[in-house]
């Protein structure tokens, strides 16, 4: 089926939990936050709302993890020390 599709499958190596812990969690988050809290129109509006939804996630979400900054200042002044 998938070939059918042209997706390749991924076997690289042996599968480890940790290795899908990032994106899980973010899925996680994407649903809990988006998805599930409202109804799409259609598949135009969901995708302009995944653009926002990104866009929050990235630049506008504040992390006490990174010092209270969003993801994308954080980067940019970890990328400017080194």
């Amino acid at each position: 089926m998938l070939r059918e599709k042209g997706i390749r499958q991924s076997m690289s190596r042996k599968g480890n939990c940790l290795d899908n812990a990032v994106m899980e969690n973010f899925f996680g988050l994407l649903k809990s936050e988006l998805l599930y809290l409202q109804e799409f129109r259609s598949m135009e509006h969901f995708k302009q709302e995944l653009i926002e939804y990104l866009d929050y996630y990235n630049n506008r979400r504040i992390k006490t993890k990174l010092k209270g900054l969003p993801p994308a200042i954080h980067r940019q002044q970890a990328l400017s020390v080194a």
